[in-house]
Formats: C-alpha cells, structure tokens, sequence
C-alpha cells in the first residue's frame, strides 16, 4: 500500500529525493573503485543514498555488498558479519557460494538458512573464531572473491563507528587498514550514525584510517526540494498545503530528512483537505510527544552543569562559554569546567559543534526542552 511519507527507514523511490550532486559523486567513485566515507548527523539519509545507489548502479562486472555492523561488540562478531554478508551477496545460488568460499570454509561447519519459495533464498552462519581463521584470512576474503568471480566488489558497511567500540580498537582498525588498502579489486563505502566516532576515525591524524578515502560530507536537502515532494504527496492523496506550512516544517527540524518526512506526515494526517494553523500547530505537538521518551532517556543523567549547558545552546549561545557573563548567566561553573561539558555533550551526541560553533544535535529536541526548561 502506498504511503504519503516515509520515516524511520531508508527512503526509496518515489520517497527518495535530491542528493543528485552526492548520487554523481558516489556512482564514480564506486565505478572507479575509490573508498568512501560519508559523514552527516543523524537522519540526513545516509543509508537511503547507498541503497539508491546499489539499485542503480548496477553492472555486469560490479557487485556491491551491504552490511550492517550495529550489532557487531568485538572484531570476531564483525568478521562473521562481513564474509556472511559477502558470500550471500556475490552468491546466487547456495553451490556457488561453496565453491567461492573453498579454502576458507573447510574448517568450518557453516549453518545454511532457506527461505521458503520460488526464491529459495539462503542465509548463512559461519561460526568464525580465532581458531579457525587469522583476521588476514578473513579480510582478504572479498579480494579472493573479486578474483575468483572476475569482478569489482564495493564493500558498504552502515554503522561503521561501532569498529571504534571494540576491544582493542586502535588495533582492529590497523588491521582492516592495513588489509584493505593493498586489495586491488575491492573498494569500501563506510558509514554511521554517530558522527562524532565517525569524525574521530577518519578525520584525526592519529587513528589508522586517516586518509583511507574521500570524505563526503552530506548538507540537509533544500528548502527549495522539499517544496514540490511535500506538495505531490499531499496531492497524491488528494489533500492541499500551502507553501510557507512546508517552509514551517523545514525550518521546525532544520531540514533533517528524517523528521522533515515524520513532520509532513503528522502533518498530513491531523489536516482535512488543508492544513491549517491548527492542525500544523498540532502536529508539531504530536511530533515532539513521539520523540519524549527519546529525550527523557538522553537527558535524565545529566548533571545541572550539563543541563545548563544544554540550555544556553538552546538559546543561541555557539561560542563564548568561557566569558564571566555567560557562565554566571547560564551557572556553567568554572573556566576548567567548560572543556569538559564541551566534551561530554558532544560524546552523548547531544551537540555539535558546527564552523558557526555548538548547535544542538536534534532539532527536536529544542521544541522539548522549551516545554520542560522553566
């Protein structure tokens, strides 16, 4: 059945739009295998433009892999992720991946899922250990395949920050570095939610995968995209929105794609056949009340500094925090203590800091802590 907006997956056609500028980018560089990584806040769609890509840029001699390392906790539980993923994806049929695979699985004793019907399609668990494969072993596994099959592989991994959490950490990232990037028919696509991990892991000089590849930082979609997507969408169902409501929703959640899609839509279903101060008013509501529970998880450890901190970000405050009036104002506590908020809101994502300074990571978040700060 169709839908009027889409929210809390990945976007796909007719919910997809714009990123033309990033889908150009990021076809070349899986045509010409170059490594990517892609880094933007939460909600801005990473996901949705890697699939969108997978599905169209499709080519004989090219296979792309997709992976989700979310619930990855050690390097062991990420290489049984990884070459599953790789040899169902370069795998039609359940001979095929066998013969791949040869002399990488004959130590184990893999377990083979069949999903019922015409499709017969086929999971697969390896059961990977430090007995019975080195992590070499694994990581070339894809530049064997690639060989073997006579084709490209471009290796997307989502939540890639999680590599960043394992035990040992600096280590595992020495290790995928320093097998990746020797492999000549094997290019990577890497990306995450968390963009400060994100930021650290690719962006500092110290950490192993420095200048592993090309940084895409994806902007949020226009104002001037959303326009004729919001109004369509609307028409599709036979409803009317006038322009300066959609203006209202980009400008309620900063034009993150994600609630721009949930926003439109509480937005859709609270109007009759045309929105109004009201229902626009109430759907705002209704989003915030979606999100609270979220915001109460986030912001019920907060210590008063951090609350405070939260507060005069809130209000405009970017940059500054050091100076006696805004201290005494927002109650910051010492000059020593502002580095050390700094730090600790940007490691619970709750911040950003921005080339225009500190700026609150959800939009949302803002229209709530007006409601429940006095």
């Amino acid at each position: 059945m169709e839908q009027p907006f889409v929210f809390g997956v990945p976007a796909d056609s007719p919910y997809f739009i714009g990123r033309e500028k990033e889908l150009a980018r990021l076809q070349s560089n899986f045509k010409y295998g170059i490594n990517t990584i892609l880094i933007s806040p939460r909600r801005w769609g990473k996901t949705s433009l890697v699939n969108r890509i997978a599905q169209s840029a499709k080519e004989k001699n090219r296979i792309i892999v997709r992976l989700d390392i979310f619930a990855c906790r050690s390097e062991y539980d990420f290489y049984n992720t990884f070459s599953a993923a790789i040899l169902r994806q370069t795998s039609s049929r359940l001979d095929e991946w066998k013969e791949l695979a040869r002399g990488f699985i004959e130590r184990l004793t893999p377990k083979v899922s069949l999903s019922p019907g015409p499709g017969s399609e086929y999971s697969v668990s390896l059961g990977i250990s430090p007995k019975t494969h080195t992590p070499d072993e694994v990581l070339s596994l894809p530049e064997t395949i690639a060989q073997r099959k006579n084709c490209r592989l471009v290796i997307c991994i989502d939540e890639f920050q999680q590599v960043g959490e394992f035990p040992d950490s600096l280590e595992v990232q020495k290790r995928l570095r320093g097998a990746w990037q020797h492999q000549k028919h094997v290019s990577y696509c890497l990306y995450g939610s968390k963009m400060h991990m994100m930021t650290r892991l690719f962006l500092k000089k110290s950490y192993p995968f420095y200048r592993f590849g090309e940084v895409l930082n994806l902007e949020p979609i226009p104002l001037q995209t959303w326009i004729p997507y919001i109004q369509g969408r609307f028409a599709a169902f036979g409803k009317q929105i006038d322009q300066r409501y959609i203006e209202q929703i980009c400008e309620t959640v900063a034009c993150q794609s994600s609630y721009v899609q949930q926003l439109a839509y509480s937005v859709f279903l609270l109007s009759d056949k045309e929105v109004t101060d009201d229902s626009f008013a109430r759907a705002v509501e209704d989003l915030v009340a979606q999100n609270s529970n979220v915001f109460i998880e986030q912001t019920q450890s907060l210590t008063t500094y951090q609350m405070n901190f939260l507060r005069a970000v809130m209000d405009g405050i970017s940059r500054g925090f050091g100076e006696a009036e805004i201290r005494e104002k927002y109650h910051l506590g010492s000059p020593s203590n502002i580095n050390r908020l700094k730090s600790s809101m940007i490691e619970k994502e709750l911040v950003e800091l921005t080339e225009n300074g500190f700026v609150l990571s959800d939009p949302v978040l803002k229209h709530w802590l007006k409601r429940i700060l006095p």
